[in-house]
């Protein structure tokens, strides 16, 4: 599996009961992909998966297994935890369900960089599909410094990280600079993409690309032909549409957002979550109402970039 694009990784939509909206969650599956998604990501962080129920997220990977065989795209699965075993035993259920997991550096247990790589190493050996690893500290509290980054990413089963990193630092910079063979390295936080991609990332998993879908893609293939003019304007309106749907904890503004074009039945996350405020919505709104982003916004961007 190459990794190669942005990636979604989906909300999970809820009724105005609170259960599972199924078929919005199809239809949102759908119309990424419609727009040029790469590939999906279901129970990710943005999909709320400590606050879904088993027989929920049974549900949510039928839906975005379905679409994404019908569709022909890959599907990546947030797997895995603080425990090696029981990550292990869980990636062992994707097989025959996903294209690939994402596994985050091991929670709250705060592991030596030793551990960490030994923690991979045993699900490398376990998984039955590929493993991506999802380096986003400020949740962990397992920071991977580049060394560990390249000691992992050379393991067989690896293909790639997801980076959320807080920043643009120096153990960003070094992976990048000379990754591992066949290692790919995607932004995982939003408003980072452009510069992850002028250091040659090789796409992103965001969030907020829910609400600008053909738009992030246009801005990404901007960046792979070359055409800076064009990518600078993308760039500059879509990293306000990713600063506004961050501002309060995800997925609440994507939801909200989501919710106020119609697209999925309620705004609703689950406690301890709250739902966006309306000043947080009525910002990324105002984000998305920028010239260069609407529909019919079609290149060239020259005059706007001048």
């Amino acid at each position: 599996m190459r990794m190669h694009g942005i990636y979604v990784p989906l909300v999970t939509p809820f009724e105005q009961d609170g259960s599972v909206a199924v078929a919005a969650l199809e239809e949102l599956a759908r119309a990424v992909l419609a727009e040029g998604a790469a590939g999906l990501v279901a129970l990710g962080t943005t999909g709320e998966p400590a606050l879904l129920t088993a027989p929920e997220k049974s549900d949510v990977l039928a839906v975005c297994g379905r679409v994404c065989r019908e569709l022909g795209a890959p599907l990546i699965v947030g797997a895995g935890g603080g425990a090696t075993e029981a990550s292990a035993r869980e990636l062992e259920e994707l097989a025959g369900l996903a294209d690939a997991a994402l596994v985050p550096t091991p929670p709250f247990v705060r592991p030596s960089p030793e551990g960490v790589l030994a923690h991979f190493t045993h699900l490398a050996e376990r998984s039955p599909v590929p493993l991506i690893v999802y380096d986003v500290p400020y949740r962990t509290a397992c920071a991977l410094d580049a060394q560990t980054l390249h000691a992992v990413g050379r393991l067989p089963a690896v293909i790639g990280a997801k980076l959320a990193r807080g920043a643009v630092d120096q153990d960003a910079v070094e992976l990048l600079n000379d990754p591992p063979p066949g290692f790919a390295v995607l932004a995982g936080d939003d408003v980072f993409l452009g510069p992850l991609l002028s250091l040659g990332a090789a796409g992103g998993i965001l969030a907020s690309a829910h609400l600008a879908m053909a738009r992030f893609v246009e801005f990404f293939q901007a960046w792979e032909n070359g055409d800076l003019a064009r990518a600078r304007v993308l760039g500059r309106a879509l990293t306000r549409v990713s600063g506004a749907a961050f501002a309060e904890p995800n997925p609440a503004v994507v939801k909200a957002v989501l919710a106020a074009q119609g697209r999925i039945p309620s705004a609703s996350v689950r406690l301890p979550l709250m739902a966006a405020s309306e000043v947080a919505l009525g910002n990324a709104l105002a984000a998305l109402s920028a010239p260069v982003l609407a529909a019919d916004a079609a290149p060239p961007y020259a005059a706007a970039a001048s």
